[in-house]
């Protein structure tokens, strides 16, 4: 049977919100209360802002901060949801909601979904962090991934865990280890290669670790992957692709034309700038060198919990959106590269510069590229989009797409059979997926 999803109410939106000490002063003491909602929070080393402060097990410190004041595992209470596309057209959400990682099944383009299905319950340990969500998989064969980490302690450290399902979807494996390494994971990222494995990639703290034990101090983590040819009932060991990353933001990840990796990430250089860069995994599946996307020259010892987007187009462009607040520029930025991620085009900034401008995203539909991001302005969230059908050589003028008011996930873009999409998850008005027009 389905089930039309619904939001709950609104009454209390925006009571409490994520806040984000973003580095400008300024910005900080004009944000009105329902701005701040907007906003994101820092994880400095050694503590993670206000969640933190907020103390005991991470998932109640992040719960007692949250707009949301609806505790079930609904996808009504999810504060974001990761969608997925089907061979046979249906569309699969993945959330987590009431301490639960659940999924549930559209077959009607996410205008209603089927009851849903539990994967693991964690009550406070799940992970509901800013740049935190669960990452779903439909294999050529049917099979089901869902990745994703949950806290294993007190002290905000993670593991990333994977289930499976082999009957569609009516059922799923117990999530177990992706890593057996102890150290910190999290921020999963998935993609299917080529040869139709299942590529998993995460921020880690491994290194971290062993300075640590050294008696040293290593600002950041690093970025680790592992591979598994039965669509996650089994991994290869884990390693690492890059040895220095910001520890809390999201990781881009698409394959290229030969259908090998290509990460994009908050990279480390020098001894603390966090700037953007990409390293392409080889077809012996070994990661290649880094290459930087843009000279922001972001100097920060704290991590902004605001990752990039990659895409990369049939004709192999890599299309990379990210934000920044670096002394070059300021803000949220596209940059394209026609020759393997090695450069990169001058940084095309996105949004209007009168309204707070954050989540960019980014997706390639054979020559169509499609850019998207959320804008506010201090009352409304709305999201914006332009189209290129030159594979970045020419724009669309900017439009608006979408908007709600209180809270509302990151804009994501997917496509599926020729079509893109708008996946949003918004407290007022529920999940919505919504057709992006060429104009």
């Amino acid at each position: 049977m389905m089930h039309p999803v619904r939001a709950p109410g609104t009454a209390s939106r925006v009571r409490r919100a994520l806040v984000l000490a973003l580095p400008s002063a300024a910005l900080a003491a004009a944000a009105t209360p329902r701005a701040r909602a907007h906003e994101h929070e820092h994880e400095h080393e050694g503590g993670h802002g206000a969640a933190a402060r907020a103390g005991g097990a991470p998932g109640t410190a992040y719960a007692a901060l949250s707009p949301l004041r609806c505790a079930d595992a609904s996808l009504a209470c999810a504060s974001a949801a990761t969608p997925a596309w089907a061979p046979d057209g249906s569309l699969w959400l993945a959330w987590v909601a009431g301490g639960a990682v659940s999924v549930a099944r559209s077959r009607d383009a996410g205008a209603t979904f089927a009851a849903p299905v539990v994967i693991g319950r964690h009550g406070a340990y799940a992970d509901v962090g800013p740049d935190a969500r669960p990452q779903i998989a439909v294999g050529a064969d049917g099979r089901i991934a869902v990745v994703y980490d949950v806290f294993k302690d007190e002290s905000w450290n993670a593991r990333v865990l994977a289930a499976t399902s082999s009957d569609g979807g009516a059922t799923f494996s117990a999530p177990r280890a992706v890593s057996d390494d102890p150290a910190s994971q999290r921020f999963p990222a998935i993609v299917q290669a080529g040869d139709g494995a299942l590529f998993v990639a995460w921020v880690d703290k491994r290194r971290v670790a062993a300075a640590a034990r050294r008696g040293h101090r290593q600002p950041g983590a690093s970025i680790a992957y592992a591979r598994s040819d039965d669509m996650g009932g089994t991994f290869s060991a884990s390693r690492i692709a890059y040895p220095q990353s910001c520890e809390c933001c999201r990781i881009g990840l698409a394959v290229d034309a030969s259908r090998q990796p290509v990460l994009l990430f908050r990279a480390i250089f020098g001894r603390n700038v966090r700037d953007h860069g990409v390293v392409a995994f080889g077809a012996r599946g070994s990661p290649g060198p880094l290459h930087r996307v843009a000279d922001d020259h972001w100097a920060i010892d704290a991590c902004p919990h605001h990752g990039p987007a990659l895409a990369i187009a049939a004709d192999g462009s890599y299309h990379a959106v990210w934000f920044t607040q670096g002394s070059a520029r300021s803000g949220v930025f596209y940059a394209c590269s026609r020759d393997g991620g090695r450069t990169f085009s001058a940084p095309m900034h996105l949004g209007s510069p009168a309204r707070r401008i954050s989540r960019p995203y980014v997706l390639a539909e054979g020559t169509r590229v499609w850019l998207a991001w959320k804008e506010f302005d201090g009352e409304l969230a709305t999201v914006h989009a332009q189209v290129s059908t030159d594979t970045g050589a020419r724009w669309s003028t900017p439009r608006e797409v979408a908007r709600t008011g209180g809270y509302s996930d990151h804009p994501l873009l997917t496509a599926h059979a020729g079509k893109s999409y708008l996946s949003w998850q918004t407290q007022a008005e529920g999940y919505r997926l919504l057709p992006l027009e060429e104009r």
